[in-house]
């Protein structure tokens, strides 16, 4: 067993292991039956093909590794193989035939995996007749790929999970799934059904589906009725995804007969009668949908339910309590509730104690005034409370009951953090910023050793960073910008720094120098001086870079364009010298911002290898020259690009057309002669700001320009132009 699975946090992108490829040493475990290399980083590095030479292998597991190109036909001779997941990594296949050897296979997770250019995709469904899990989801498959001319008998006969979700798939239902009497897991979802729905009634000869997912299959004219989701067919459903159909009007009532269905979710479609109650269902999400009163969710009328989501509903007005001529249930399930963005205004209701077995509680993003109410001290199990993005006032309460996950961020909290917060053992996530939050942060911080997120920007701190906090092993991320701190920051090994806006002495903290997972650094108007230090290279995971708004000098040659950086923001510094061709080798890079400086001297032609380029500025500088053709050849995605408030000259390259997505082009304040090219208009329909302020340009404003219908601002004074007003 050769196991190195990286601790991947899926949500939130980070990655433990990392090179650039898999150690050819591997080949020489001949013997070899596990291996397990998922959630790391290899750097969009190939599959190696000696993984085909490991006979005995019977689990293979290489999902969100950042593996790219096509998947190794070798694979083929992995005959004892039973589980291959190679979900999620920026790969290919051009032949899927490689299958047809895996006769021991039980589970195959190809999601994302593209096979839209792949011969064979329908030896998935008929070549391999013990599997009994298989996901296709996103693979950009189409009818065609469904194995549709083969005898539907041999078509997955041992299925017991199916997902073909995500792809492009419409019509008829495929007939062999009347053959598929394992089948437990359906995932059908973006199979686009909006003219063939009577085909979902092949789903009664699936008497043994427990889980079904249908999201945004276009069943917004379907016809509800027992023909087709009744008590009797699917009496073994369990878990129904009906989201994303755009279902009109009232509650599907006829899914109350569905007496087995444990899990219902109807979000993102357009409901407003009122729910029935489901004493069966245990959780329920309603949320985005255009219910205009609570009372039609009926919060205090279920009872059983353990998850309610009702977020991104418009109800307005107060969030009501119980009424007395409703009957209050004796006893509350509801361990979850999900009830952000939905306008509700005035103070938190103190009923909300009653839900005594809450776990999470998320209010986040509505108008709630007054404070915390002191009833939510009942709430013994609550381990996840969001109430950011109110205008809740006071201070911030001390019974907080077992907490995990604390936000209280975007409210107008004052007073100091209180030193009771070292009673949450279990917190792993503090967010308490954007409030008037004064005095010192606490020492006893330091107690909460689980600690991975601490947010305390942008309140009226003061004092130092407590060295107990810089001691929390587990801390990925520490925000504590825009306050009045002072003197040293305590030794941290993190992933994400944000010191904006900190007073930071003596130039940049030398405990940065052993930060070797740092993914983000932001340094931005910290009154940081001189030339960067060379450490700065040695960061290889460092994702974003801003040392913006500082007094930075020297060339930007010392700068660490690790491979992998993607956003470099270094305005408004006194860097110098010349862009660096050594720039160009840095492929990934889709905001680079180095407006404000003293740079001199030509762009490098060789900026057509920036082809994720999403932001490219350089204003405010001293570079001069034409712009080379293959300023075109740059990411055709480019939206901004700000040359403006430099010495450049001559006519713009016709190439500059490709850039078709470009939102802003500021040019103004140069040299550019000639006429304003025809294509701006024709090419550039995308266009909302066009400055072309103060250079050379001659003749007639071209008609083309009045198809820029998207344009906000246009300005082109302080030229020679001629002629008449288009």
């Amino acid at each position: 067993m050769y196991h190195l699975e990286g601790d991947y946090d899926y949500h939130e992108d980070r990655y433990y292991l990392e090179g650039d490829k898999v150690n050819a040493c591997l080949a020489e475990l001949r013997h070899l039956q596990h291996l397990d290399l998922s959630g790391n980083n290899f750097q969009r590095s190939r599959i190696p093909k000696f993984f085909g030479s490991f006979k005995q292998l019977s689990y293979l597991n290489l999902s969100y590794s950042r593996f790219s190109g096509i998947i190794p036909h070798h694979f083929g001779n992995l005959s004892n193989l039973k589980v291959l997941d190679l979900r999620s990594n920026d790969i290919t296949s051009n032949d899927m035939a490689w299958v047809s050897g895996l006769s021991s296979l039980e589970h195959l997770d190809l999601t994302y995996v593209n096979l839209s250019q792949a011969n064979n995709v329908d030896m998935v469904f008929y070549m391999i007749p013990s599997l009994t899990y298989l996901s296709l989801r996103g693979c950009d498959l189409t009818n065609a790929d469904l194995g549709l001319y083969h005898n539907s008998s041999k078509i997955l006969p041992t299925i017991e999970h199916l997902d073909l979700s995500s792809n492009s798939f419409k019509g008829q239902l495929p007939h062999f799934f009347q053959n598929l009497t394992s089948l437990r897991f359906l995932g059908i979802s973006s199979y686009n059904l909006s003219l063939a729905w009577n085909s979902v009634n092949l789903l009664n000869t699936i008497p043994s589906l427990s889980e079904l997912h249908l999201s945004r299959c276009g069943l917004h004219n379907a016809p509800f009725s027992p023909t087709y989701l009744n008590s009797s067919a699917h009496s073994n459903i369990q878990y129904l995804d009906l989201s994303d159909n755009s279902i009109e009007g009232r509650f599907p009532s006829e899914l109350m007969n569905t007496t087995s269905l444990k899990v219902l979710d109807l979000s993102s479609n357009s409901l407003k009668s009122s729910i029935p109650v489901m004493p069966n269902l245990l959780k329920l999400d309603v949320s985005f949908n255009m219910f205009e009163h609570i009372e039609l969710v009926g919060i205090w009328r279920q009872c059983h339910l353990k998850e309610l989501s009702l977020s991104y509903n418009y109800f307005g007005g107060e969030m009501i309590g119980p009424s007395s001529n409703t009957s209050e249930c004796s006893h509350y399930a509801l361990e979850v509730l999900g009830a952000s963005a939905i306008a509700f205004t005035s103070s938190i209701p103190e009923s909300v104690g009653k839900l005594n077995n809450l776990r999470v509680l998320s209010l986040g993003s509505n108008s709630f005034t007054g404070s915390i109410p002191k009833a939510l001290d009942r709430l013994r199990s609550l381990e996840v409370l969001d109430l950011s993005h109110n205008k809740l006032t006071g201070q911030v309460p001390t019974f907080l009951g077992n907490l995990t996950k604390l936000n209280l961020s975007y409210n107008q909290f004052s007073g100091s953090i209180p030193e009771s917060l070292r009673r949450l053992t279990g917190l792993t996530h503090l967010y308490l910023q954007s409030n008037l939050l004064t005095g010192a942060i606490p020492e006893s911080l330091g107690r909460l050793t689980g600690l991975t997120s601490l947010c305390l920007q942008l309140n009226l701190l003061t004092g130092p960073i407590p060295v107990s906090v810089g001691q929390l092993t587990k801390l990925v991320e520490v925000d504590v910008s825009e306050n009045s701190l002072e003197g040293e920051i305590p030794p941290f090994q993190l992933r994400h720094v944000r010191l904006s806006s900190c007073k930071i002495e003596n130039g940049f903290p030398l405990w940065l120098q052993n930060q070797r997972m740092l993914e983000e650094l932001v340094l931005s108007n910290a009154s940081l001086y001189g030339l960067p230090p060379t450490w700065l290279q040695n960061m290889p995971m460092l994702n974003l870079l801003d040392l913006s708004h500082n007094k930075l000098i020297g060339s930007l040659i010392n700068l660490p364009f690790i491979e992998y950086t993607d956003f470099l923001l270094l305005q408004d510094n006194l860097f110098n010298g010349s862009i660096p061709r050594s720039m160009c080798r840095r492929t990934s890079l889709v905001i680079l911002d180095v407006s404000s400086n003293r740079l001199s001297g030509n762009i490098p032609d060789c900026l057509e290898n920036l082809q994720y380029m999403r932001m490219l500025l350089l204003g405010s500088n001293g570079l001069s020259g034409v712009l080379p053709s293959s300023f075109g050849n740059i990411n055709s995605g480019l939206t901004w690009l700000k040359l403006n408030d430099n010495n450049f000259n001559g006519q713009l390259p016709q190439d500059l057309g490709k850039l078709r997505d470009l939102n802003v082009l500021d040019l103004g304040n140069n040299e550019f002669s000639g006429n304003i090219p025809k294509w701006i208009g024709k090419k550039l329909s995308e266009l909302r700001i066009l400055r072309l302020h103060k250079n050379n340009f001659t003749g007639d404003i071209p008609h083309s320009l009045c198809k820029c219908s998207n344009l906000h601002i246009l300005d082109i004074a302080h030229n020679n132009l001629t002629g008449s007003i288009p």
